[in-house]
């Protein structure tokens, strides 16, 4: 099962076979979730889908009004998707019902995230939009508690800790919400603008940005802690954290690997594409895919390849990792898995 650092529990083979590939009707940027015995994604073909795990076969679709870019959330019994429709909508994981719908002004890319009411009632789903607005959705009935308003589009998951939403915005800001009421804290400058989403860890914010670097940012105090740089080239994936190393992919079509402490560079591991794919760490192994058509398993110590599979489409999508198994999206409209 994945953490919100991107890292999995469990073990991980270093080499894996695919097991089976499910196929819908367009390119795939979404990333799967699996719960409950099932794979949920979304596609490009304006569908989200509810796919057996263990067999790759179909339970049921749900259609929405535009592409789906963004990755599904599983709440209780609920999928909560964001549509390039600019709705929110929450679908039943057992029947691909739709329960109800929550409209922004523009298109929402990224996942929703959720966490327990802070009043102690229910959940709550918080989500950004290109709306400009950060939006706060009651989980049960789809109504709106608080929207925050930012200078530009969110693109990213908000991470939420401690009573606190962070993300960074298009507007080049890091920004500090009260979970309760949606007011801000604190926002400081980022560099450039986010449109990956950050990585929390206590009060410490990992992310990439569009200005050509990783920035830690110290979200108690509202500075950055370090900025590594290694080549002219955006960030748009999300990175993965462990106790001592930051693991992200760039545009600069390298996997790059970040001293967490000190913000030194490690390693790096050249593909022949973008890396906008957001990897996911388990034991002691990197998984992520890249836009030259290959999924990548590298040694999380020094970067060494130890197996790649070549599915000839970009992979923008980013893998889930479980219990041995790999999944993946890829633009050749496949659900990918492995094991």
């Amino acid at each position: 099962m994945q953490n919100a650092m991107r890292v999995a529990t469990g073990t991980l083979a270093s080499t894996l076979k695919p097991v089976w590939r499910f196929k819908t009707n367009a390119p795939i940027v979404s990333s799967p979730v699996v719960a409950n015995g099932r794979v949920y994604i979304g596609s490009e073909d304006k569908s989200l889908y509810a796919i057996n795990f263990s067999n790759g076969r179909k339970i049921w679709s749900f259609p929405t009004q535009d592409v789906i870019e963004a990755t599904p959330r599983v709440v209780g019994s609920v999928v909560l998707i964001g549509s390039s429709d600019g709705i929110l909508y929450a679908v039943d994981s057992t029947t691909g019902k739709l329960r109800w719908k929550y409209t922004t002004e523009d298109k929402i890319l990224g996942a929703a995230n959720a966490v327990p009411a802070p009043n102690g009632k229910g959940t709550w789903a918080v989500v950004g939009s290109y709306d400009n607005y950060v939006h706060c959705v009651d989980v049960a009935t789809g109504k709106g508690i608080w929207k925050y308003q930012t200078e530009n589009y969110v693109n990213g998951m908000p991470a939420i800790t401690k009573g606190r939403v962070i993300f960074g915005g298009c507007d080049g800001l890091l920004h500090v919400l009260s979970l309760a009421d949606g007011k801000r804290i604190r926002t400081f400058p980022a560099g450039e603008y986010v449109a990956g989403s950050a990585t929390v860890d206590g009060a410490l914010a990992y992310v990439g940005h569009y200005g050509n670097a990783v920035i830690c940012a110290n979200i108690d105090a509202g500075k950055i802690v370090w900025t590594y740089r290694e080549r002219g080239f955006p960030y748009f994936s999300t990175p993965a954290v462990t106790t001592d190393r930051v693991v992200i992919g760039g545009r600069d079509k390298q996997v790059h690997c970040i001293e967490r402490a000190t913000g030194k560079g490690i390693w790096l591991y050249r593909t022949r594409g973008k890396v906008d794919s957001s990897p996911v760490i388990c034991d002691g192994k990197v998984v992520v895919g890249s836009e030259d058509g290959k999924l990548y398993l590298l040694r999380l110590s020094d970067g060494k390849l130890l197996w790649s599979y070549t599915i000839g489409r970009p992979i923008i999508s980013s893998p889930y990792v479980t219990n041995g198994w790999v999944l993946i999206g890829a633009d050749d409209g496949y659900v990918h898995a492995f094991r």
